[in-house]
């Protein structure tokens, strides 16, 4: 970041976004391009924790972007612009999940081995950001989509069963099972690492 990044004022900026939001609803090319540059490498890294490929979170994106420009007269700047965005990627995830929620195949949970119940905190602060994201993008559908919602936007078991059209207990329960994976998969990969480092 370069030394006038730095002295821009925070009203300049907003003033910046506002018309950049004005010529994308003038239906103004650059402009459109610009803002898909300017927001789409974060927002993809919010859908890649949502798929289980990069084909997947591509489809996400796409689509959240398609509904971006579509509601861009909607934004009131009440909040951030950025947050607003990633409020539509996640709507998209959760789309695109429940179009596909008839196909995906049911794990067991009780054929797993017994694992003790851990925070969330505690998955998060044993991994690095990639392995992390590849376990995330491991769990089975139902399980991934309420860990993201739960751990990375904050919501209520109350809101997400409200969103997803499940019953409170079924969220809370789908946590459950996800947390248990995600530990077996730590527990799996720490002591792998051990392994490696014993043996070298």
């Amino acid at each position: 970041m370069n030394s006038y990044t730095n002295h821009i004022k925070p009203a300049d900026i907003l003033e910046q976004t506002k018309k950049l939001i004005q010529d994308c609803i003038d239906g103004d090319r650059y402009s459109q391009n610009k803002l898909y540059e300017q927001y789409a490498p974060k927002m993809f890294a919010v859908c890649m924790r949502y798929s289980k490929s990069r084909e997947e979170a591509e489809d996400i994106l796409q689509n959240g972007f398609v509904q971006v420009f579509r509601s861009l007269h909607s934004f009131k700047f009440a909040g951030s612009f950025e947050g607003w965005i990633r409020k539509i990627m996640v709507y998209a995830a959760i789309a695109n999940y429940k179009a596909k929620s008839k196909m995906h195949a049911v794990i067991n949970i009780d054929e797993m081995e017994n694992v003790a119940t851990i925070n969330k905190e505690d998955i998060i602060s044993q991994l690095g950001k990639k392995e992390l994201l590849r376990m995330v993008q491991s769990l089975p559908p139902k399980y991934r989509i309420v860990f993201n919602l739960y751990v990375f936007e904050g919501l209520k078991h109350r809101e997400i069963a409200a969103v997803l059209g499940v019953s409170e207990g079924t969220s809370k329960s789908n946590f459950f099972d996800a947390k248990a994976i995600l530990q077996k998969a730590v527990a799996n990969s720490l002591k792998i690492a051990n392994q490696n480092s014993s043996n070298g």
